[in-house]
């Protein structure tokens, strides 16, 4: 009993200080996910969690404009998870599968769809421009998957997917789509252009932690997964141990209880604000942050407008300006922004726009710390006025 009763010593309380995260990812967490996720513990097959769950498969579906009853699910792991079990579940080996790689994400899809097996071909564009749905036509052949990143975080570009997707929608082959930068900023119509599997993550459009992939399946991948010769490798995320789970209230694997709760309370803010009002906001947003800067000498990376990925704001750097010096100086200032990808690098910066982050507040205060560490007066002013164009 005595062992029970020796009290540790109390650590002392840390102050954390604010810190301005304008990143593509993560993003500043939502006020109310901050407060769920320190919500006491239950336990993952306790009935309030299913009840939960129902409702955040109900909200996934308006998130990404599913068929009604649509199986939608969280897995528990990033974006990079959702990406893999795709592949994992709907690819055997010797399939072929056309990826559309314009930067750093679609090739990580090849590699993924190599790994499991796939005969992986490629439809390309440079860096800094979008897929043309043409070449995707052009070297369909006979291929049983087609998969693109629909927002290509490492460039700033915004692929074409409902015109990919009527293309694919006619060869019959299953269509998957990397909405990570994408689904809940921007309207999402997984039903109308249909995407056959679509996943994003937590910690980016909605400003919940990272740590869940929230997915989205169509009854043709269901299908697909159902014909498979083999069962699938990544036992993890196996479909059918999923609808167990999410579906049948079945023991599968623990799931992060209460980072559902933190997910849930982001995704009904992004909900109840509205998608098309978000969408709205990332535009203001974008314009008024490029209208400040163009006099600095910095512009958009991604030459034609309609390519221009909203919710991550690529922009080539002013000649001279010192990358590595700057956002070294900017984060001394409790400030992170993030630079170039490989052939990017010290080339542009990568603005996130995404959930709380796409908020004039936040860009108020890099502007300010850029007025300083640039010697640019008038850049506040300048911004300010944007926003109330």
């Amino acid at each position: 009993m005595k062992l029970l009763e020796i009290s540790r010593p109390s650590r002392p309380q840390t102050d954390y200080p604010e810190h301005t995260l304008l990143t593509p990812g993560p993003t500043p967490i939502h006020p109310r996910a901050m407060k769920a996720l320190t919500r006491p513990m239950l336990g993952h097959m306790d009935e309030e969690v299913f009840k939960l769950n129902r409702a955040i498969q109900a909200d996934l579906r308006e998130m990404y404009g599913t068929a009604p009853g649509a199986f939608t699910a969280l897995l528990a792991g990033t974006g990079s998870l959702g990406m893999e079990a795709g592949f994992a579940n709907l690819v055997e080996q010797g399939d072929e599968v056309l990826i559309c790689a314009n930067g750093s994400f679609g090739r990580r899809m090849a590699e993924m769809a190599a790994r499991y097996g796939a005969n992986v071909r490629l439809v390309t564009a440079p860096l800094g421009e979008a897929i043309n749905p043409g070449d995707v036509a052009d070297q369909l052949g006979n291929a049983q998957m087609v998969a693109v990143v629909h927002g290509e975080t490492s460039t700033g570009v915004l692929n074409p997917v409902p015109e990919i997707a009527e293309i694919v929608r006619r060869s019959g082959a299953l269509l998957t789509v990397d909405a990570v930068t994408t689904a809940g900023m921007e309207p999402f119509e997984m039903q109308a252009w249909g995407v056959d599997y679509v996943y994003t993550g937590a910690q980016k459009c909605l400003s919940a932690p990272p740590g869940l992939a929230p997915v989205a399946i169509s009854e043709r991948a269901f299908a697909r997964f159902a014909a498979r010769r083999q069962p699938t490798p990544l036992w993890y995320c196996d479909f059918e141990g999923l609808r167990g789970y999410w579906l049948e209230q079945t023991y599968h694997h623990t799931v992060p209880v209460n980072l559902h709760f933190a997910f849930a309370e982001a995704l009904r803010a992004a909900l109840e604000e509205g998608l098309p009002e978000r969408a709205a906001r990332v535009r203001m947003m974008g314009a008024a942050i490029t209208t400040a800067l163009t006099p600095l000498g910095f512009s958009p990376y991604v030459r034609r407008e309609q390519d221009r990925l909203p919710t991550v704001l690529a922009l080539r750097l002013p000649e001279g300006l010192d990358d590595a010096a700057v956002r070294k100086e900017l984060r001394k200032r409790e400030i992170s922004i993030t630079g170039g990808l490989g052939p990017t690098a010290g080339l542009i910066w990568r603005l996130g726009l995404m959930g709380e982050a796409a908020r004039p507040a936040p860009y108020r205060i890099l502007m300010s710390a850029l007025e300083d560490i640039l010697n640019a007066p008038g850049l506040v002013k300048r911004f300010e006025a944007a926003l109330e164009r």
